[in-house]
């Protein structure tokens, strides 16, 4: 596998992305650095697959700069292609091939790389490897895309919500291929829909919402400066008891309320004084409670303070 020389994987200056009423990337700046696994995070329509068209070089940008491994792709694209790993959100693979076949006709794409049947078997698609593509379920042709992104031996992966539509236990032994990529010193860029995908695989994650970056930092980072470490979640009411919701703002240790789907979220400085001061504000207003669960904040949470909106919303 050849060395990456340059410390910064990919930089990106003042892109900009326009559609005919959309602005999809709005002026970005963002700077992968080689070795890490870095996540791309935002809404639906957030610029991310946009973003990440551009870096793959499928799609034209209307301006700015993009590095890929220190080259560009006006001036190195056969270069990049050789050492780039590029897994899409919807891949679509001739449904005639078998999976065997599909990932021979990949790997001549490239000059180097590991052989398919190794491949096939790193995402354990051995019993398959002779079915047709269109034979496969949704979680196994996930994988079989990125049994295609792998066999060029890449130095950069791209992974478009590559755990989308597997089971728990596939999803796993995706994380730990990706974890064994990065270990051997290679970069890749995660986008992705699952909190604790990011929160496990991400050195770092960007947030981005309207074609921006409007947070950036390890996970660890980014809870502790947009959300308090405690969260409470709680239902009340009931019996024709209604609840007023405004007054839990003035409760001791309380920074924020929210309410979702029937429940009323709560960030809160100190679990110990805010929960008792909660349960004093209930009886207050003579309003029973029915439900209490409380929780450290996580990317979820830093990303609903951020935007108002969840990841999955659309």
């Amino acid at each position: 596998m050849p060395q990456i020389a340059a410390q910064s994987a990919l930089r990106i200056r003042q892109l900009l992305k326009a559609y005919k009423d959309v602005v999809a990337v709005d002026g970005l700046e963002l700077e992968v650095h080689a070795g890490e696994c870095f996540g791309l995070l935002g809404p639906n329509g957030a610029g991310k697959t946009t973003t990440v068209e551009i870096c793959e070089g499928l799609t034209e940008p209307d301006s700015g700069d993009i590095e890929v491994l220190g080259r560009t792709w006006t001036s190195n694209a056969a270069q990049l292609r050789q050492r780039l790993g590029i897994q899409l959100q919807d891949t679509q693979l001739s449904e005639k091939l078998t999976v065997l076949e599909t990932v021979r006709l990949f790997r001549s794409f490239f000059r180097q790389g590991e052989p398919a049947a190794g491949v096939i078997a790193r995402v354990q698609l051995e019993e398959k490897q002779n079915s047709r593509v269109g034979e496969l379920s949704g979680g196994q042709k996930q994988r079989l895309a990125l049994a295609c992104a792998l066999v060029g031996d890449p130095d950069f992966l791209f992974l478009d919500e590559p755990t989308t539509g597997l089971d728990p236990q596939a999803r796993h032994q995706l994380w730990e291929l990706i974890e064994e990529f990065k270990r051997s010193g290679r970069t890749i860029l995660l986008t992705t829909h699952y909190m604790d995908e990011a929160e496990r695989l991400c050195d770092r994650v960007a947030i981005m919402d309207h074609g921006k970056v409007i947070a950036l930092g390890t996970p660890r980072e980014l809870i502790a400066t947009h959300c308090t470490e405690q969260l409470v979640e709680f239902m009340a009411g009931g019996s024709g008891k209604n609840l007023d919701v405004p007054a839990l703002r003035a409760v001791a240790g309380v920074r924020d309320v929210r309410t979702e789907n029937g429940a009323v979220l709560l960030q809160v400085s100190e679990l110990h004084t805010a929960v008792p001061a909660l349960l004093a504000e209930l009886a207050r207003q003579n309003v029973p409670l029915t439900e209490l669960r409380t929780h450290s904040a996580t990317l979820e949470d830093v990303f609903v303070t951020l935007t108002g909106r969840h990841l999955r919303d659309e």
